[in-house]
């Protein structure tokens, strides 16, 4: 697939009093068809801010930056009713499905769940709650996605999702007053061991994509000026199939692409995880995803405190699979 893209300029003098249609579209090759569509998809940053004014007047000196989404289609997002797993006055879950963005991009703000999510509760109630992500998914991970729908609840959820688990997974024991994150997913190869944990730092590398870096360097100061963090994963080995491995995975942190990274790290990436070093295919079938899924979210309500439990159902790629195997 290829990246999205961006145009960045800087507003000259003798561009100043011209319409942000008129820079834009110059910019585009002359291009005011694409230009508006850009504009209307929220694909406009003037000074760091989003903009969707066609017709105001770019200013000199104005940065602006032109973000054009990969292959220049942008992504059509929908939810339906079937895929609400969980609802109340508070919360709302969904059956998150593979290659949808969870939030907004630079280059749309139309194309992703969240956005997708407040246009179905507007058809169906008439009107549409305040949303916030109460924590975010890879593009192509399936399961469990968790939105509120109540404003006064959203500081518990941080709380709930800014730790970690610190023992292996059982709803039915004690609850420890944090989100409890559980996925299933197929990894090339077999990990050695049954059951394993992986701790490591995580942060970006010079040219800003993720990477593991070693535990002992947890809080180096990056060149971008972030700064290595710890990341820890648990593992344990659900089904061994000789060239491949059926995994589930407890974050005990909250990394971005987290799983896929201590996954690549120990040698055994996704199974389609072509950013990582995953295969493509698998017994010469394409894999068109990399095959990672949120099975299961256990956290105490976060008004109630109530343990709440969400389970996603078995992605298409896990149907196969159990239906394959021998009884």
């Amino acid at each position: 697939m290829s990246s999205p893209s961006t145009l960045r300029l800087t507003i000259s003098p003798e561009e100043a009093g011209q319409t942000l249609l008129d820079v834009v579209a110059a910019a585009l090759g002359d291009d005011r068809a694409d230009a508006m569509r850009l504009i209307a998809h929220g694909g406009l940053w003037v000074d760091g801010e989003r903009l969707y004014n066609a017709t105001a007047a770019a200013r000199s000196g104005s940065e602006i930056a032109i973000h054009r989404p990969a292959a220049g289609s942008y992504a059509e997002a929908t939810v339906l009713a079937e895929q609400i797993l969980y609802e109340d006055d508070d919360l709302i879950a969904l059956d998150k499905p593979p290659g949808a963005y969870v939030d907004s991009t630079p280059w749309d703000a139309d194309g992703n769940l969240h956005a997708a999510l407040g246009r179905f509760l507007a058809a169906r109630d008439g009107v549409a709650p305040r949303l916030h992500l109460a924590h975010r998914l890879d593009r192509d991970t399936t399961g469990v996605l968790l939105f509120s729908c109540n404003p006064a609840v959203n500081r518990a959820l941080q709380v709930a999702f800014a730790g970690g688990a610190t023992h292996w997974p059982n709803p039915a024991a004690s609850m420890t007053g944090l989100a409890h994150k559980e996925y299933l997913c197929l990894c090339q190869g077999e990990p050695a061991e049954d059951r394993f944990e992986i701790a490591t730092g995580h942060g970006r590398e010079r040219h800003g994509r993720f990477r593991v870096y070693p535990f002992e360097e947890i809080g180096r100061l990056l060149p971008d000026g972030s700064r290595v963090k710890g990341m820890r994963t648990r593992f344990q080995l659900e089904q061994r199939l000789g060239d491949a491995a059926l995994v589930r995975a407890f974050p005990l942190t909250g990394r971005t692409h987290q799983i896929r990274l201590h996954l690549a790290w120990l040698g055994h990436p996704l199974l389609g995880d072509l950013k990582y070093g995953g295969p493509p295919t698998w017994r010469d079938q394409p894999i068109p995803y990399h095959l990672l899924h949120a099975e299961q979210l256990t956290l105490p309500h976060p008004r109630t405190t109530a343990p709440l439990v969400i389970v996603a159902p078995a992605p298409s790629w896990l149907v196969t699979l159990n239906a394959d195997s021998p009884a």
